[in-house]
């Protein structure tokens, strides 16, 4: 890590790859950000990314609506895609309210995120709180090994150490790691990778690559497909460091596709056709 042991994170950044990974996202997030239109009418980007990065975020967790549905919907309470869909809308409208809290506590944060999650769909002692021995995880994509509960535990408070301590790393490299870590340890009893997904968007907002919102990771994930998403994951699990940096290089892909799509929702402003 780091330049110092202390920062275990930081050394991540020079792994084989993800510098260019790091300095491609940077440039993209830099173009967008650039854009005229951001420069007029940057609350309609953050608008449309939440709800694009939504969809796909929940897409990856099974409810792959297309976005006019996602977007006409009203009632969230019904089948299990839609409770899906509903969980993830309500995700992403608490993840701005938790930047501040982030830094100082991301435990709670988890635990907020899942409590937002659930939304009563889960036993009221199971929620908010990470799982105790015994308990099953629904978590279908992921078929990594489960960690038990008190590895779950030591490694939850590992990574709360590390956010609040800070880190060198760059803000691609921190994101995909509290992303890779919350699905290998699949914390909560349901709804971690909508969890995890969530972090890696507060992380990649409160550092300040993408301060306004508007680079959408969720909709490159599920751009590339559930398949390249779990075999990514697989690196990470792996604990090579090819392997974490493949995982680091896909997340970057995927932030990467989210300022296009963020880019062409621009342009489409712009010749005034939405």
């Amino acid at each position: 890590m780091s330049t110092t042991a202390s920062d275990p994170l930081a050394t991540l950044g020079s792994l084989p790859g993800v510098p260019d990974a790091v300095d491609s996202v940077r440039k993209a997030v830099d173009r967008v950000y650039g854009h005229r239109v951001m420069r007029r009418r940057s609350n309609e980007i953050t608008a449309e990314a939440a709800l694009r990065g939504s969809r796909g975020s929940a897409a990856l967790a099974g409810a792959d609506w297309n976005l006019e549905e996602v977007r006409r919907r009203t009632d969230f309470s019904g089948e299990g895609e839609a409770r899906v869909v509903g969980a993830v809308l309500r995700l992403t409208a608490e993840a701005g309210q938790l930047l501040s809290i982030w830094r100082q506590s991301p435990l709670r944060v988890l635990a907020r995120l899942h409590l937002v999650a659930a939304g009563g769909a889960a036993p009221d002692d199971a929620v908010g709180r990470p799982r105790l021995a015994g308990e099953p995880v629904d978590e279908p994509l992921i078929e990594a090994r489960l960690p038990d509960a008190d590895e779950v535990a030591g490694r939850l408070e590992g990574l709360s150490q590390l956010i609040i301590a800070g880190t060198a790393a760059p803000a691609l490299v921190t994101a995909a790691v509290v992303h890779g870590e919350l699905l290998a340890l699949r914390p909560f009893g349901s709804h971690n990778g909508l969890v995890a997904r969530t972090a890696e968007r507060i992380v990649l907002i409160g550092s300040g690559l993408d301060p306004k919102s508007v680079c959408p990771a969720e909709v490159g994930h599920a751009e590339q497909g559930r398949a390249a998403y779990v075999a990514a994951f697989e690196g990470y699990t792996s604990g090579t460091p090819e392997g974490v940096a493949a995982w680091i290089a896909h997340c970057g892909r995927s932030v990467g596709l989210g300022v296009r799509e963020s880019t062409a929702v621009c342009e489409a402003l712009q010749r005034g056709a939405a």
